[in-house]
């Protein structure tokens, strides 16, 4: 960097052939040691300055480096604007290279994956070191052309933009990497404390507040209109009833049934509104005073930030539907969404255990829950056949109707004493057809992450039928036998002469689902499966219940021009 002359090509050069020269080093040695050089000589010179007068050999040793030049009295006023910017350069460049420092530390101690704001500031490292190696070099051409007293000079201003706009950019990436380190040390600490046995008590103050934690934290009791102390939730199993303030008065009735059940048994569970808001406003404020007077059990009542909210987010895959995490009183997660099970199975299902969940969903009688609070006057026997059927076509039902009423009534079907009842869903009023449904999508979402069984791929056909002309579903008792498409079922019935013969000897199950069967391989049909944004991780992927070949994934929007929300849906 020595005795080279002023000006930006050779500035250029000079950079380039030290670049070249500490090829084999890292991005960060090569400025380390590039500032390491020129500090040993700019250090060399004042540390000779201070003992001009005292010492001879650093007299002697000064006047070879041209100490006199700059630090007389009368270069020192001549030079001083010119001094006061190395100075402040010098300074600036050192930050730099003290940043570079710093993330390199954070990046040997931290994931990227866990922190993604280090990905940009190490792939800015080539260029920053680039733009600190020539400006060191414009700094030593400019120390030289003052101790030299030369009427030329380095040109530093160029140099100073660039340097002090790089040392806030650095600042802005540390700024942001230390959020999500810190983000990234709470998550790991929150999946900590769910798996260790821990006071529940704690476990809610950490997942809300963390840091903030107020030293003496409410919630408000629904059953008392009151705020009382968050001590109330110690050692008892708790369900986060987590949702926005979008929550319907639907949802909320979900769960009223399981509040009275705790309060008639003296349940130790307690339920727990958490409202997610991104941010409070008075209108907010208003809706949320609303929505928490129709609450008879505990609401967690905070106007700030919830710590947790990335965790929420990320780690109980919340989507703005809601969600029930169920923890035990030592903090852990026993269930990590029991909502769609309580949709489905109600206090049947308490107190909605995962183990539970498994043991219930594994129930070839699946049925019985979708049909929980309908009135279909059917009484329910071991041997009696029951067809349960609907669909969006109009004149589809007609005609299945009409088949299934002469399935039903036929003498063949007396002979071999066999009861076939009828039930057509769309008989229902709009609002009892949607609750089937919706509890059809909460059954399939309890069961999308096991492995396909009987079960299962009754429950994805059923909700692949969802949108067709029609569907029916044969039981025998509370057992599901065949879940079929309007198409196949209705050729099925209107073609039972073809299939009485083996009515007569091998009864109405056999003879039905073998001839469903020989039908569904003439017909060619797609299987369509809609799955809402539901709260939970989405499958990769979902084997066709049909054909069982991995299933095509589209994406689909759509608008039920409810106030201002869009819903994407996979």
């Amino acid at each position: 960097m020595s005795c080279k002359a002023p000006g930006e090509e050779i500035a250029y050069k000079t950079t380039l052939s030290i670049l070249n020269k500490l090829s084999n080093y890292s991005w960060v040695a090569k400025g380390v040691l590039t500032l390491s050089a020129f500090a040993l000589e700019y250090g060399d010179f004042w540390l000779l300055s201070q003992y001009q007068s005292t010492e001879p050999l650093a007299k002697s040793l000064g006047i070879i480096k041209r100490v006199p030049q700059l630090t007389k009295p009368q270069a020192l006023k001549k030079h001083r604007n010119a001094i006061l910017e190395l100075n402040n350069l010098i300074k600036a460049t050192w930050q730099v290279i003290d940043i570079i420092i710093e993330l390199e530390r954070l990046n040997s101690h931290h994931d990227i994956k866990e922190v993604p704001a280090l990905a940009p500031a190490l792939e800015q490292f080539p260029v920053d070191v680039y733009w600190v190696i020539i400006t060191i070099v414009a700094i030593v051409t400019q120390f030289e052309c003052l101790t030299t007293d030369s009427d030329k000079r380095q040109d530093l201003s160029q140099f100073g933009q660039k340097i002090n706009i790089i040392i806030s950019k650095l600042r802005k990436h540390v700024s942001q990497i230390t959020i999500q380190i810190d983000e990234a040390e709470y998550n790991k600490l929150l999946k900590k404390l769910f798996q260790t046995p821990t006071e529940i008590m704690e476990v809610f103050k950490v997942l809300i507040f963390w840091k903030n934690t107020p030293k003496t934290p409410i919630i408000y009791d629904g059953s008392t209109k009151t705020l009382v102390n968050i001590e109330v939730l110690k050692k008892k199993d708790v369900f986060l009833f987590i949702s926005t303030l979008e929550i319907s008065q639907e949802d909320m009735s979900i769960l009223i049934p399981i509040y009275d059940h705790m309060k008639k048994t003296g349940s130790q569970h307690k339920i727990v509104w958490v409202p997610i808001v991104e941010e409070w406003s008075d209108r907010l404020k208003k809706k949320f005073d609303s929505l928490k007077s129709k609450m008879p059990w505990y609401v967690l009542h905070h106007f700030a930030h919830i710590k947790g909210i990335k965790y929420i987010k990320e780690e109980l895959h919340f989507k703005q539907k809601p969600l029930v995490v169920v923890l035990s009183p030592h903090g852990k997660i026993i269930h990590q969404n029991a909502f769609h099970m309580i949709q489905v199975w109600g206090v049947k299902g308490f107190p909605f255990s995962k183990s539970k969940e498994e043991s219930m969903t594994q129930e070839l009688m699946w049925v019985d829950s979708l049909l929980v609070d309908i009135d279909i006057k059917i009484k329910w026997e071991e041997e009696k056949y029951v067809i349960i059927y609907g669909g969006k076509d109009k004149e589809w039902i007609q005609q299945f109707t009409k088949y299934a009423g002469i399935l039903a009534n036929d003498a063949r079907i007396k002979q071999v004493k066999t009861s076939i009842d009828l039930f057509c869903l769309e008989s229902q009023q709009p609002n009892v057809v949607n609750n089937f449904w919706k509890k059809v999508e909460s059954l399939f979402v309890t069961k999308m992450h096991e492995k396909t069984n009987t079960v299962t791929q009754q429950v994805e056909k059923l909700l692949s039928y969802k949108n067709e002309t029609g569907w029916a579903i044969v039981t025998k008792g509370s057992v599901v036998t065949s879940v079929g498409h309007g198409t196949t079922v209705l050729k099925t019935v209107a073609e039972f002469d073809k299939w009485k013969d083996v009515l007569i000897n091998k009864g109405f199950e056999f003879a039905f689902r073998e001839h469903h069967h020989k039908v569904a391989s003439t017909v060619h049909l797609c299987s369509h499966l809609e799955i809402p944004n539901v709260a939970g991780k989405i499958p990769d992927f979902i084997e066709c219940p049909d054909c069982h070949r991995t299933m095509e994934v589209f994406i689909s929007y759509k608008c039920c021009h409810n106030g201002d929300k869009v819903n994407g849906e996979h």
